[in-house]
């Protein structure tokens, strides 16, 4: 039956969606429904909240920050929030990110790091053009990001609008020398602009890890090769991989970093790119040419920005690694009880977040599976977003074992009805 609802909702079909939940309230790591019921948010609402939602210490800001300015023009204006965000973000990224440039989500900031890239080339006197991308990556659902992101379902329709990228293979277990002498070959046969990466875990593409050390050796070809390297950390920042960013873990400094989704605790939409001092600078002329030409009205709103700075805050005032040491070891016990399940493949982790994939035959984002267990997952009042088969967990931080444990159960009688026997 059609909804009488004139809303159009994200990575929804609605001839096949049935009746949406209607949410009321949010607490700490659960959800509250119109008509009464509570849904453990096993997903951080699409990887955004961090320390749970509804912080106090985030929330107080916002409403602090409305009495004293809601919005202004960024551009020939700027405003004490994002002044003072911008500074602790240069202190608390990867040294060597010297300057900041807001924009308003994910796919907006990976949009922005490309055409930096780009730009900077261009106002360097080369004509680099080429980007290097992972088979598999998913960086948005702009046209750049698009473009780099891998090709199939999610932007057939578009294909006319994308433009041309070299694909890396995934560097899966065993194969990862096949992955780096790729790189390396791609970047000897043409002048290449920048690789895009996510580090250490692809989110969208399936939850698929790689170690540190393959981070480590893409960064020293780049360098070698004077490739452009871009970290995208949308989702894999503020923790969620074990450390405050996923680059730090391989001792990574990017010449472009995306950051947006947890930058304010999940709370507002806000997302910044970082760049090195050398990209700044090949855009700073008298030439107004070469300005860089991007924008939107709402950068670095006033509101987002205090709850940005709150959410740096926190990680400075409140035991927040030992939060994520302490939801990361509450996963690997979840995981123990399916590594031996043959109804499951390929269980893994990296920091908060878990992932395994129910063995079935058709496998993938489409997979029939998909939308039964995310049914049968909110009937147990739930929210797990499988991707496909892959059922994966990205809890809030403030978690208990307990509300984890029973997310595990849970995943265990799902698999019973869904695999019975």
């Amino acid at each position: 039956m059609r909804s009488t609802s004139p809303v159009w909702h994200p990575f929804t079909q609605h001839a096949v969606q049935g009746e949406m939940p209607t949410i009321v309230k949010g607490e700490g790591a659960w959800l509250e429904a119109a008509d009464g019921r509570r849904i453990f948010d096993a997903i951080s609402s699409w990887w955004v909240v961090t320390h749970g939602h509804r912080h106090a210490q985030i929330m107080q800001a916002i409403r602090t920050q409305t009495d004293n300015l809601d919005q202004v023009i960024f551009a020939g204006f700027t405003h004490p929030p994002a002044e003072e965000l911008a500074r602790r973000l240069v202190a608390i990224t990867p040294p060597g990110l010297d300057y900041v440039f807001f924009s308003d989500s994910g796919s907006t900031s990976v949009e922005v790091a490309l055409k930096m890239a780009l730009g900077y080339w261009l106002h360097s006197g080369e004509q680099r053009r080429r980007i290097l991308a992972l088979e598999g990556a998913y960086h948005g659902d702009t046209i750049g990001g698009m473009s780099v992101g891998e090709r199939g379902v999610f932007n057939a329709p578009y294909e006319p609008l994308l433009f041309d990228v070299a694909r890396l293979p995934f560097p899966r277990p065993g194969r990862e020398q096949a992955t780096l002498e790729a790189l390396d070959q791609a970047c000897r046969d043409e002048a290449v602009a920048a690789l895009i990466i996510e580090p250490l875990i692809l989110g969208a593409g399936g939850m698929l890890i790689y170690p540190p050390w393959v981070l480590a050796e893409m960064g020293r070809i780049c360098k070698a090769h004077d490739v452009l390297l871009i970290a995208d950390e949308v989702m894999t920042g503020w923790g969620r991989t074990g450390t405050l960013f996923a680059c730090e873990q391989a001792g990574l400094v990017p010449d472009i970093g995306c950051y947006s989704k947890g930058l304010t605790g999940g709370a507002l939409p806000l997302a910044v790119t970082l760049c090195s001092a050398g990209i700044f600078d090949a855009h700073y002329s008298p030439d107004r040419r070469k300005t860089f030409f991007h924008s939107s009205s709402y950068t670095a709103s006033p509101i987002a920005c205090a709850a940005a700075l709150a959410n740096v805050k926190v990680w400075q005032t409140e035991p927040v690694m030992q939060r994520i040491a302490d939801l990361a070891a509450a996963q690997a016990r979840g995981l123990d009880r399916f590594r031996d399940d043959r109804r499951f493949t390929n269980v893994r982790q990296i920091g908060t977040i878990a992932a395994l994939d129910l063995a079935v035959t058709d496998a993938g984002y489409l997979a029939d599976v998909g939308p039964r267990l995310y049914g049968e997952f909110m009937r147990r009042g739930l929210l797990v977003r499988p991707l496909g088969n892959t059922i994966y967990l990205m809890p809030p931080y403030c978690s208990t074992a307990g509300e984890i444990d029973a997310v595990y159960q849970a995943i265990e009688a799902v698999a019973e009805v869904i695999l019975p026997g």
